[in-house]
């Protein structure tokens, strides 16, 4: 009697004073907990780590509530931890020595009966049904050509096959924590990397919308200077023709006061230069002439269509095609407003070539406009 209680406070928790209960967890120090003892330490020294269903599935760490050793547990928590089958093994054979060394007269009035002779009890198992039975079935019931053995011999075999049977459901679940717990960390990592590759294709864009705006803008400088140009002309040109029209109309008006002259030998006297003055006056040949479509810009007409297919062709480059331009250039190469920058993962982005092509320059200018005036 005194070995097994010696042996009961060796089996004993010293967080919950209790047997150990299934699965016994044994730490690195050597001391055993409850598995449930150990969770709740663990919980109470990592009262912030993310925590399911109760149990913690992340790494961290605590102290051994029997020699304060710091135990640091992995990112399976407190289910990474080995089990002791050894002190689960002593605990059930202590279990049922205890039971068998005490008496126990209220078990044998709690004995089931056999269900067709109500005075047996069941006290064999008919191996060939797999079903317990008594006596008199063996004997002269519907088992008698049965085998039967000892109910005490199948108790001790099938009591071994279901504790086999939990030690191995028990282990599988751990393995399965452990399995959810690599999936959860897997889907953080996506999620980290998927917002990292966002990021760089958003670089990637900004850096082509930047293309796409200064070639705009360079475009648009080309028409705004050939504008201007022919603007400048034909204001300037519109001047000289109004400074024509009034010299004109003044020597209108001065005809029409030389004809009113009465005295003949007057008249006759500034008629001369006045004839010269109105023949200078009708003539425009002195003038530049505006040759025609002069004020047409059509020449500016950009075309995108490729552009505009291969801005639609945009994607990820494969692996393959990384592998065949580095076996082309030795080297990655990133050029302004084309080409590809590797991302993790595997995958890349492509940034199609929107270079549009140069706009036809025009042979129309004020210069040549001024060399075609007719007479």
């Amino acid at each position: 009697m005194d070995t097994m209680d010696n042996l009961e406070k060796q089996l004993i928790c010293p967080i919950c004073l209790e047997m150990f209960t299934k699965p016994v967890v044994i730490l690195p120090c050597q001391h055993n907990l409850c598995r449930k003892c150990a969770n709740d330490v663990f919980q109470a020294s990592n009262p912030y780590l993310p925590t399911r269903g109760g149990s913690l599935t992340s790494g961290g760490r605590f102290r051994c509530p029997s020699c304060r050793h710091e135990v640091v547990l992995d990112r399976h928590g407190v289910y990474g931890l080995q089990r002791n089958l050894l002190v689960e093994n002593i605990i059930d054979m202590f279990k049922q020595e205890s039971s068998s060394t005490k008496p126990a007269p209220e078990r044998k009035e709690e004995m089931p009966m056999c269900d067709v002779h109500e005075e047996e009890k069941i006290n064999i198992y008919c191996v060939t049904h797999g079903v317990p039975t008594c006596s008199m079935c063996k004997v002269f019931g519907a088992h008698k050509d049965c085998e039967v053995a000892p109910i005490t011999s199948i108790y001790q075999s099938k009591k071994t096959e279901l504790s086999d049977g939990i030690a191995m459901v028990v282990g599988n679940n751990d393995r399965m924590q452990g399995i959810i717990s690599q999936l959860e960390e897997a889907c953080r990592a996506i999620e980290e990397n998927g917002r990292r590759q966002k990021t760089l294709v958003c670089e990637r864009f900004d850096q082509l919308y930047s293309i796409l705006e200064g070639k705009k803008r360079e475009m648009g400088q080309k028409v705004t200077v050939e504008q201007d140009e022919k603007v400048n002309y034909i204001r300037g040109l519109t001047r000289k023709y109004g400074d024509h029209l009034e010299e004109s109309c003044k020597m209108v008006e001065l005809g029409i006061q030389t004809m009113e002259e009465p005295e003949m030998a007057l008249f006759l006297q500034n008629t001369k230069p006045l004839l010269k003055k109105l023949a200078e006056a009708s003539s425009t040949a002195h003038l530049d002439k505006v040759e025609r479509g002069y004020e047409n810009m059509d020449h500016y007409t950009a075309d995108f269509k490729k552009e505009g297919l291969a801005l639609r062709g945009l994607d990820f480059l494969q692996d393959d095609e990384d592998e065949d331009e580095e076996d082309e250039d030795g080297e990655a190469v990133t050029e302004e407003g084309e080409g590809a920058q590797t991302v993790s993962g595997g995958s890349a982005v492509t940034a199609a070539s929107v270079q549009p092509s140069a706009p036809q320059q025009s042979n129309s200018s004020p210069s040549a406009a001024k060399s075609a005036a007719s007479s």
